[in-house]
């Protein structure tokens, strides 16, 4: 049977491994989110080289420069929120309208090379912020405005799925 996900209950991220990319947040420590942010960034400077960066598969997805853009800005979304909930225990956050975002912004409009860049830069913040993380403030929470609750734990390895599963979206088909 197929694990698909429940948008109102986004828990299923860290309570399995995800079905298309394989990442598994339960058995991911907390300790491994920056190196492992660090590296996804690597694969998308590779990933911006390419003569199709700009394009998009089908009219419905996103191009490799568009999830790249999402990507750097997921990682200056998730350090502000890690931020706020370091700052203040049962910080709110808005959520954020990742779509509306990309239009705003012009993701496909933009220089793969700027982007790429861009991005290296925003995760190397966003993995340094994670690292700095004491073990004492793993339990600190955070709330969404639409109610779901994170400790710095859980949105660490949620946000790691996030970014890493983007590389997974861009992958050669076969």
């Amino acid at each position: 049977m197929a694990i698909t996900p429940d948008t109102k209950n986004w828990t299923w991220v860290l309570e399995r491994s995800c079905p298309e990319c394989g990442f598994d947040a339960e058995t991911t420590a907390f300790s491994d989110v920056p190196d492992l942010l660090r590296g996804s960034a690597e694969e998308w400077g590779s990933i911006l080289a390419g003569p199709a960066a700009a394009r998009r598969p089908d009219d419905g997805t996103w191009s490799p420069l568009e999830y790249a853009a999402h990507v750097r800005d997921l990682c200056r979304v998730y350090r502000t929120r890690l931020t706020l909930m370091l700052e203040h225990n049962g910080a709110e956050f808005a959520d954020w309208d990742q779509d509306a975002t990309a239009v705003a912004e012009r993701y496909a409009e933009q220089d793969p090379a700027v982007v790429a860049e861009e991005l290296a830069a925003e995760a190397e913040r966003t993995a340094a912020a994670f690292a700095a993380v004491e073990p004492a403030q793993l339990d600190r929470r955070g709330l969404r405005s639409d109610g779901s609750a994170f400790t710095v734990d859980s949105l660490g390895r949620y946000f790691l799925h996030d970014a890493l599963h983007h590389v997974w979206d861009v992958r050669p088909r076969e």
